[in-house]
C-alpha cells in the first residue's frame, strides 16, 4: 500500500504537476524493477528445484508472491494517481482558447464554436 506521507502524495505535495508526474513515473519504474527482481528470483528458484528434482520452500515462495502482489497493487495505485493529474496539453488548449476568445465578439465566437463542433463530424460521416 502506498505511504501517503510519501512526498508524491497529491494532498501532501507542493510540487508542480510536471514534477509530480515525473515523481510518479519514477516510483512506477521502481515498482516495476522490484517486481522483475522477484520474478527473476522465482524463476531461478524454480530452475534450481528442477535441477535437484526437489521442492520449493513453500514459505519463501508465498512471501515472494505476496510481496509481488503488494508491489503490483502499489503500481496500480500510482497509475491511478498519474491518471488523475491534469493533462498539460489540456491546460495549454484552455489557455489558447481563453486568449483567442478575447479577439472575437460573442456572436463570432459562437459561430467558431459551432463550426468546430461540426468540423470533425463531417469527415467521419
Amino acid at each position: 500500500m502506498l505511504d501517503f506521507n510519501d512526498p508524491i502524495a497529491i494532498s501532501q505535495t507542493k510540487n508542480t504537476p510536471e514534477e509530480l508526474r515525473a515523481a510518479v513515473r519514477a516510483k512506477i519504474a521502481e515498482r516495476d524493477d522490484a517486481i522483475e527482481k522477484i520474478k527473476t528470483q522465482l524463476a531461478a528458484a524454480d530452475m534450481r528445484r528442477q535441477e535437484r528434482r526437489g521442492r520449493l520452500d513453500a514459505d519463501w515462495y508465498h512471501k515472494a508472491r505476496t510481496a509481488m502482489r503488494h508491489l503490483q497493487r502499489e503500481r496500480a495505485e500510482l497509475i491511478a494517481v498519474a491518471a488523475g493529474l491534469p493533462d498539460p496539453r489540456a491546460e495549454l488548449k484552455d489557455r489558447i482558447i481563453a486568449l483567442a476568445r478575447t479577439y472575437f465578439d460573442p456572436a463570432d465566437w459562437e459561430v467558431i464554436v459551432e463550426q468546430a463542433q461540426t468540423f470533425g463530424k463531417e469527415e467521419r460521416n
